[in-house]
């Protein structure tokens, strides 16, 4: 049986680095990274490079915060209900909203119309926090050492959540881009 020390070891070799000047949070990096799949030039929105698992929250084409994410067990790639896949493609974000299982979730419109029209299913896919019981800093750090979610974007704090959730009102962000 792993001990707590080995599991808290094991989730912070996991984590990605973050650079001397992020947060107190493992998760979080308040300076942008140099990812040729952030935030592209006047963009203003929450990108998610699936690859690196960071999810970036852009204005203006700059990166304002990034967080280290966990996304589908299933992988990327969505097209139907119970995949476990997150969904890649640009998305509309509805308004952050309190969750019992969550802390707060915000939906993510998938599938878009088109979608719908080429048969993708599936429904009840957002940005969330971790789910209710986790409190420990080595479970929160597990949460986005692997994917785990059912298709959704999860970081791994109830603070994180709360940062994203507030920037996106204070800045009226209405999309997500998520791409390999």
């Amino acid at each position: 049986m792993p001990t707590a020390i080995t599991l808290l070891t094991a989730a912070v070799l996991l984590l990605p680095s973050s650079s001397p000047s992020s947060s107190s949070s493992p998760s979080s990096s308040s300076s942008p990274s140099p990812s040729a799949r952030e935030c592209r030039p006047g963009e203003t929105g929450v990108v998610v490079d699936t690859r690196s698992h960071q999810m970036h929250l852009c204005r203006a084409g700059q990166s304002d915060r990034s967080f280290a994410v966990a996304l589908g067990s299933g992988g990327v790639g969505k097209q139907k209900q119970g995949d476990a896949r997150t969904p890649l493609g640009r998305y509309g974000l509805g308004a952050p909203r309190g969750s019992k299982n969550f802390h707060i979730f915000v939906p993510v419109g998938y599938p878009t119309a088109e979608q719908a029209r080429m048969g993708f299913t599936g429904s009840a896919i957002g940005i969330h926090g971790p789910p209710r019981g986790y409190e420990t800093l080595a479970q929160l750090a597990m949460l986005v050492a692997q994917d785990w979610t059912i298709g959704c974007i999860a970081v791994a704090t109830d603070e994180d959540i709360e940062a994203v959730a507030a920037w996106l009102r204070k800045h009226e962000v209405k999309n997500v881009r998520l791409e390999i």
